[in-house]
């Protein structure tokens, strides 16, 4: 088992070529390999692994193939933590022996999985070296699919491979101040789960008292859904005390205008840099 420490950006297609020309450009930053990634999630048919907050999938990347179990994890001063364990395979296939010895082999019965929706893009991938902190950016365009439903992907994923974390928010919100970016809280799997029609949100009582993170894991939800955050509905008491703290009130207060105005999230997030500036200031100042 590993622990995985990421930033997932999530990005329009044109943005996500600006995000690559100024990446490429910066002395911290060597190419890396393309490949094509063809990903199978699966599930029970009663959805026990969404439930569970997991994702199970596997990645076909060239002639190999990888079997990958992950948690949903947490949400940490800007970036994801996760549970992670992969295993190499000989072919397509699901190996059930292998989950025997996870949090899945006490929790469901294996033999009800089967696969509910793929991802398959392309991956470019660029090495950043900032001192003794090492970051793969993995630049991944394609598409998600569940049946006959198919929903666009675009994303510029940070993890760290060694050295410190705050790089990675450092590093995405020197890029978020270049190019419009969505500090996206909704995994790959979950987008999948939600258009299979598998993962349903829970919809959040008017007047409820939002944390940082809270904060941005709503926001992600209604990226998800495609609609406006009812920033009036809720107390967003801390999260202001946050900007402050973190010196960016006048951003707050423009960004909580915009979504006032019942602008769709990912409107904004496409249309300019400051909500995903914004995103980023308040996960750097920290999660709560």
């Amino acid at each position: 088992m590993a622990t995985e420490l990421e930033i997932k950006l999530s990005v329009s297609e044109s943005a996500q070529e600006q995000a690559v020309q100024w990446l490429s450009a910066r002395p911290e930053v060597r190419p890396g390999k393309k490949k094509s990634l063809v990903n199978r999630y699966f599930d029970t048919p009663d959805a026990d692994l969404n439930r569970a907050r997991a994702a199970l999938r596997v990645r076909k990347a060239g002639d190999s193939y990888i079997q990958t179990l992950k948690t949903r994890g947490e949400f940490v001063d800007g970036a994801h933590c996760r549970q992670e364990w992969e295993w190499p395979l000989n072919g397509p296939e699901l190996d059930l022996s292998l989950l025997e010895d996870t949090p899945l082999g006490d929790e469901l019965d294996l033999e009800q999985l089967q696969v509910v929706f793929e991802t398959n893009f392309q991956r470019q991938v660029l090495w950043l070296e900032d001192g003794q902190s090492l970051i793969e950016v993995a630049v991944d365009s394609g598409s998600i699919v569940a049946g006959q439903a198919r929903w666009p992907l675009y994303e510029v994923e940070l993890e760290l491979k060694s050295g410190d974390g705050r790089k990675l928010v450092e590093w995405a919100l020197a890029l978020a101040r270049e190019v419009p970016v969505f500090l996206n809280l909704v995994s790959k799997a979950e987008q999948g789960y939600f258009l299979a029609g598998i993962y349903h949100p829970e919809v959040i009582p008017a007047g409820a008292s939002f944390s940082v993170t809270g904060f941005l894991q709503a926001l992600s939800v209604s990226w998800l859904l495609d609609q406006p955050f009812a920033v009036k509905e809720y107390d967003l008491v801390q999260v202001a005390k946050a900007a402050d703290a973190a010196g960016c009130r006048d951003l707050w207060e423009q960004v909580s205008a915009e979504l006032a105005r019942g602008d769709r999230v990912r409107d904004l997030a496409n249309g300019s840099s400051e909500l995903g500036v914004l995103q980023l200031q308040l996960a750097a100042a920290g999660s709560d």
